[in-house]
């Protein structure tokens, strides 16, 4: 495939309106412009095949342009959200970054040259040989440094030649995160529209969804529990909706009753992806529960000692700071304990998730589930401590939906409601509150190293 082939996929639609961004809509034809616009720019600039360039923005036509154009110029970009640009210095550091290009709210962009020593790395040398542009790729960081995953972003877009359904697309997903632009470069290649949105609360998604006719949402079961807590699906006519994909964390199953029950004629998706190795093709068990297939084109799987591992045509080349978990005969190490029922997987959780209590196995996500059945609970993480006779305890931290006159009271309701549902060595022995959002990233944002 030619390294910018992906843009040949949208001269088809060039009347199709592309992009939905405040109020005003931006159609294939003017996209494409402003694409060259952009090459044209940034190759002003000194930006060629092989330069590092950090792009921070979210979902609106200058910023998708822009990127399409550094994908254009083969060159390597380190997306980022706008919204978290002051927490990039040591990313840029890491992946030694040349260039800023940075887009603001008001769709204006800037361009900055910075002072890098770059030294070239095997991977990096491996994408600019090849004549191919570069995608780096950051995990969360949150057990210590990020680490960079490097991608040949060529083999990364292979999948988009082949057609799916056209759709009006929200483009719920971060911008810095392979999920987030997997949907963006599916929606564009197939000559959908995509609508950005900047506040992710329940109230604006679902206004976006009724004002705007929106037909897939790609989400999180975090933010599905925040939607049915707030009602918000209540409120609005969502009926525009015809696919809810949801994946990033594990989906709770009352959780996923409940959308089936509030979304009885859409369908609902479950996805898997890595930052390591790209999103794989899934479908769901007839049943509607969390058991999936997965695969697609270029994709195999198997699971070794309980943990999935993946042979993928689009994995990551590897990190830049730290080792890749690759197998010796290619295959990458999710890390992801997994159940297998014929040609079905079901998730259970991280490894290093995984709470060692006295010998026996807790999976987090078993208890969340147990726990977000209360009704006056909003959000739970639940966590492992070291204990000196145990090994490990159980423990859970806490958001209620609203503030509690007695948290003890509170604290001993859990604990009950668990021992009615759970083993014994699953209930846990220390919980706490927080009066702060677990966000989408709950697991691994709150849940100690």
């Amino acid at each position: 495939m030619r390294p910018h082939s992906f843009l040949d996929l949208l001269q088809p639609y060039s009347t199709n309106v592309a992009i939905n961004w405040n109020e005003e809509q931006y159609s294939y034809d003017r996209i494409l412009s402003s694409i060259a616009w952009c090459v044209k720019s940034f190759s002003d600039a000194g930006i060629s095949a092989g330069s590092i360039v950090a792009l921070e923005g979210d979902y609106s036509p200058i910023t998708i342009a822009s990127l399409l154009a550094l994908l254009d110029l083969r060159a390597i970009t380190v997306p980022q959200c706008y919204s978290m640009r002051l927490d990039a210095k040591t990313k840029y550091a890491i992946s030694g970054v040349q260039y800023v290009i940075s887009v603001d709210r008001f769709d204006k962009i800037s361009l900055v040259k910075r002072q890098s020593r770059v030294q070239i790395n095997k991977y990096y040398k491996t994408i600019i040989n090849g004549g191919h542009p570069g995608l780096v790729l950051f995990t969360s960081g949150t057990s210590g440094e990020p680490k960079a995953a490097v991608h040949n972003l060529s083999k990364l877009l292979e999948k988009f030649h082949t057609k799916r359904r056209q759709l009006r697309t929200l483009n719920f997903l971060l911008f810095d995160h392979w999920g987030g632009l997997n949907t963006l470069f599916h929606t564009l290649s197939n000559g959908g529209e995509v609508f950005g949105v900047e506040n992710r609360s329940p109230a604006t998604v679902c206004a976006m969804i009724e004002k705007y006719k929106i037909q897939l949402l790609p989400t999180s079961p975090t933010f599905l529990n925040l939607m049915f807590l707030s009602k918000a699906h209540k409120k609005y006519d969502l009926r525009s909706l015809k696919i809810i994909s949801y994946g990033t964390e594990s989906m709770p199953e009352r959780t996923l009753a409940i959308a089936k029950s509030v979304f009885s004629t859409v369908q609902l998706h479950q996805t898997y992806g890595l930052i390591e190795v790209g999103v794989l093709r899934s479908k769901s068990r007839p049943d509607g529960s969390i058991w999936m297939k997965i695969g697609g084109e270029g994709y195999k799987w198997r699971i070794r000692n309980g943990v999935l591992q993946i042979k993928s045509n689009s994995a990551m080349l590897g990190y830049i700071n730290a080792p890749a978990p690759f197998t010796d005969d290619g295959w990458f190490i999710t890390g992801d304990l997994v159940e297998q029922d014929g040609e079905y997987l079901k998730i259970l959780g991280r490894k290093s998730d995984l709470i060692n209590v006295g010998g026996e196995k807790v999976y987090p996500g078993e208890v969340e589930d147990a726990i977000l059945r209360l009704p006056w609970v909003k959000q739970v993480s639940v966590y492992g401590e070291k204990n000196p006779l145990m090994g490990n305890i159980v423990c859970a931290l806490v958001k209620t939906v609203d503030d509690l006159e007695d948290y003890q009271k509170a604290k001993q309701d859990i604990k009950r409601y668990c021992q009615d549902r759970l083993e014994k060595h699953k209930v846990p022995i220390r919980i706490n509150f927080s009066d702060k959002e677990l966000h989408s990233t709950r697991f691994k944002l709150m849940r100690p190293s």
